[in-house]
């Protein structure tokens, strides 16, 4: 009994980097296909591999209705990152750093849009903008995403105000700093990290997103709904480099903070 004890015991053991992996590869599959297509010579459908060719990356603009739709994907993110963020922000700070009534409401409510699924909200802002007599298009799609992308500001930049430590503030105060000095010199760089991911989460959000959008951008075309368009006939291998581009910086930008990061604790630990 014991050696069979032992032998599961080795074999659970064993079984969680398995798994582990084929959770990785399951995971990244997906992006290293699109990566590798996007150097695929293909005429419309890239789907089968034909040749290596640099052609696709070198003339992004080949289809200048994709380029249109990426740059306004990229201009409804940018927008609605910059507002979700600066409320998503000062809302965390009011509902941990006071207290008032309803808070406990705002709390709930700002929880519904991650547990309502996205055809009921998109459906439901469209209804709303139909309602108050205002079309689809670029501005009720940038509200649509910034109410979408709100909660998750708020979630994770809560999460760090509630690890600050007071007493860094309370030393500012004490060296005769007004609450703007406060703020800007000791609260906001320590919020920071917590900040930037929150908008680094809205942006993706934002640019990823195709059912609100769907609903609100009326003839606005952006990159998801490119894809489902040209899905129908054949995805062009311009959108898979525009994918592999936006995936790549994204490691850059995560290499970059973790590289900052490393060198901020490494500064401290010489101060220390």
């Amino acid at each position: 009994m014991k050696a069979l004890s032992h032998l599961w015991s080795g074999i659970k053991r064993g079984s969680l980097p398995v798994y582990s992996l084929i959770a990785v590869v399951f995971l990244l599959t997906p992006i290293f296909y699109t990566i590798i297509f996007s150097f695929n010579k293909s005429l419309r459908r890239n789907t089968v591999w034909n040749s290596f060719t640099l052609d696709n990356w070198t003339n992004i603009c080949a289809r200048q209705d994709l380029c249109s739709a990426v740059g306004n994907s990229l201009m409804i993110s940018l927008i609605s990152t910059l507002i979700a963020t600066a409320l998503g922000t000062a809302l965390a700070i009011a509902l941990v750093r006071y207290r008032f009534k309803l808070r406990s409401t705002v709390n709930f409510a700002l929880f519904l849009p991650m547990a309502t699924p996205e055809i009921v909200m998109g459906a439901g802002l469209a209804s709303l903008f139909f309602n108050a007599g205002v079309g689809p298009g670029f501005v009720p799609t940038v509200i649509a995403h910034v109410m979408f992308c709100l909660s998750f500001v708020v979630v994770t930049v809560k999460a760090r105000v509630q690890t600050l430590d007071p007493a860094l503030e309370e030393a500012g105060r004490d060296l005769y700093a007004n609450p703007s000095q406060v703020f800007w010199k000791i609260t906001f760089p320590l919020l920071l990290p917590g900040v930037l991911s929150a908008a680094l989460l809205s942006f993706a959000l934002s640019f990823d997103d195709f059912i609100i959008t769907y609903f609100n951008s009326g003839s606005v075309n952006t990159f998801p709904k490119f894809i489902y368009v040209a899905a129908k006939g054949g995805v062009p291998a311009q959108a898979n480099v525009i994918a592999s581009s936006v995936f790549l910086l994204a490691i850059l930008i995560v290499l970059a903070t973790q590289i900052s990061s490393h060198f901020k604790r490494k500064r401290l630990q010489h101060i220390k």
